[in-house]
């Protein structure tokens, strides 16, 4: 066992999985991540996968990755494949990878076993009925004219369900507990339901499918699971998850905890809602940055350790709460801070002309691949003649403060030496299309006399080596915190329209275009960078991650009122 480190602070989990190992009620935890493969994981599922996985590996135990798939008109081979693939990505290794369909005989087993013992029925209603007679919150459900059936006419009727005699929606088996309980979800709850559809892994064999209440709990008990981690929507099942393996010969008694689920401003974390943008072209694919999918933010530029630090640092508790989006950009710049190494890049370049740099020649500076780490190393960058600098880094008729170029001003270009704007060039439409400037051969960076001092520094690339490149500017998806949270309006009708930028002239200095889908860097003074799958040497495209700065801290801020 191991304590909580520094950055793990205490939380009433891992407090009462210490209390009961002390004890000696377990001797190893073991827990697990039960998707539904019918879908893509989203920032939704990290908080529960983070949990899971750090509790066993805090306490020396284990966690199994398990695919709920009872339900096979949903599940496809594609979402099983893209949930191993976050999972893994996400940095965790399970220790069994299981299915609740590896359960299916048992499962139908412990369904007999009940209706042998009188403590599960087959009801011919169909659904509607079904639900009408569950009650409400302040009256009693009533109890089903098929609830009194003998263990033998129960029987006879679920095995020739289980045969396919009959088809979908003409009977359902449903546990025998107590119409009238306070929890609804102990009214006679269905187990089984029939459903003549073909499954990815059984394939015909089976044409009834259990309910997720009851495949959920057994499945833990056959694993041996010690810890079932749900979050809170999860709560009010737990005395059926209880009772159920109370009343089953179940190898292991696992027990339910349940702790609040992560809620993001800015976004939606329902499959649902996420299906529609998808399906109805509001974003492009499962995988666009925008998404809060893990194969949109991977592709964004998040990163696993990102991730993992923010699931951390926001703590398990019972009380529901919504976390700033800004929390989680938080995470991300302080791990690519670290180890994203430092490029220049200009996205609205504006040429420059040094009127006394030798013609035909390359000067180049030797530059650190990050300030703070030397052992990242060096490289050289080319200056010529001509370059670019970004084109909001120079006004003709600037404000006070303004510590850019301007014309008769003086900026040092970083890491190279000081310039002075002479001259500015129009098109014949007034547009400033080039400056021509001259530059301070004494005031060279790293030389001596280079210590002269100007207000201002601005980025560039060389004009003659600058590598041409698309670059995709991405910030939140909806222009309110709470898009799903009005009632009254769709949430599509919140949809961020600065939510891309897609800046198509971009310039890098050279090397960049062999950068790696994946890849992060940082552009100086512009944000964090990671090349996208797009990307070719030919025409490198450039997601932005993250600013350098937290921009929306003070809109959010008046948003919230």
């Amino acid at each position: 066992m191991t304590e909580a480190s520094d950055n793990s602070p205490a939380h009433f989990i891992r407090n009462r999985i210490r209390q009961e190992l002390e004890s000696g009620k377990h001797e190893r935890v073991v827990t697990r991540f039960p998707p539904e493969p019918n879908g893509y994981l989203h920032l939704g599922h990290a908080k529960s996968i983070v949990l899971n996985f750090a509790m066993a590996d805090e306490f020396g135990g284990e966690t199994n990755l398990r695919f709920d798939d009872t339900n096979p008109i949903r599940e496809e081979q594609r979402y099983v494949d893209a949930i191993r693939e976050d999972v893994a990505w996400l940095g965790y290794a399970w220790a069994h990878e299981c299915f609740a369909s590896d359960y299916f005989p048992t499962l139908y087993a412990y369904a007999l076993h009940l209706i042998d013992h009188g403590l599960a029925y087959v009801d011919s209603q169909d659904g509607d009925m079904i639900r009408a007679q569950r009650g409400t919150l302040t009256e009693p459900g009533q109890p089903s004219p098929f609830r009194d059936r003998s263990p033998a006419e129960n029987r006879d009727l679920f095995e020739r369900m289980r045969g396919g005699e009959f088809a979908d929606g003409a009977h359902v088996l449903r546990a025998r507990i107590d119409m009238a309980a306070p929890n609804i979800n102990l009214r006679d709850p269905v187990l089984y339901r029939i459903r003549h559809q073909k499954h990815p892994r059984t394939g015909d064999e089976w044409c009834i499918y259990p309910s997720y209440d009851f495949a959920h709990g057994q499945s833990d008990a056959i694993e041996g699971i010690t810890h079932s981690l749900c979050t809170l929507e999860f709560e009010d099942h737990r005395p059926l998850y209880d009772w159920l393996i109370e009343h089953l010969p179940v190898p292991s008694k696992p027990q339910q905890i349940e702790f609040a689920r992560l809620n993001l401003d800015f976004t939606v974390l329902s499959k649902r809602r996420l299906m529609r943008l998808v399906d109805e072209g509001y974003v492009d694919g499962w995988d666009d940055p925008r998404m809060p999918t893990f194969a949109g933010i991977r592709r964004r530029g998040f990163t696993p350790r990102s991730i993992r630090s923010f699931c951390t640092e926001i703590g398990v508790t019972k009380s529901e709460s919504i976390i700033p989006f800004g929390a989680l950009e938080r995470n991300l710049r302080d791990d690519l801070n670290e180890r994203a190494p430092r490029r220049l890049a200009v996205l609205e370049p504006l040429k420059i002309v040094l009127t006394n740099f030798p013609e035909d020649e390359t000067e180049w500076f030797e530059v650190a691949n990050h300030p703070q780490k030397p052992e990242m190393g060096t490289r050289k960058v080319p200056m010529t003649r001509e370059a670019f600098i970004e084109r909001g880094d120079f006004m003709e008729e600037p404000p006070k403060k303004f510590f850019r170029l301007k014309p008769g001003g003086e900026v040092r270009l970083r890491n190279a030496f000081i310039i002075r704007c002479d001259e500015v060039v129009r098109n014949g439409a007034g547009e400033v299309t080039e400056l021509r400037c001259s530059f301070d051969p004494e005031s060279r960076s790293g030389q001596p006399g280079s210590e002269r001092k100007v207000k201002g520094t601005v980025h560039w690339v060389s004009a003659e080596h600058a590598v041409a490149a698309e670059v995709r500017l991405y910030d939140r998806l909806f222009s309110i915190p709470h898009p799903a949270g009005d009632k009254a309006r769709d949430f599509v009708e919140f949809l961020n329209p600065e939510s891309l930028k897609v800046i198509g002239n971009a310039r890098l200095e050279p090397g960049l275009e062999n950068a790696e889908p994946g890849e992060h860097y940082q552009f100086e003074r512009t944000g964090y960078f990671v090349a996208d799958p797009d990307s070719t040497p030919d025409r490198p495209v450039l997601n932005r991650a993250v600013t350098l700065r937290d921009t929306w801290a003070k809109l959010e801020k008046q948003l919230r009122g």
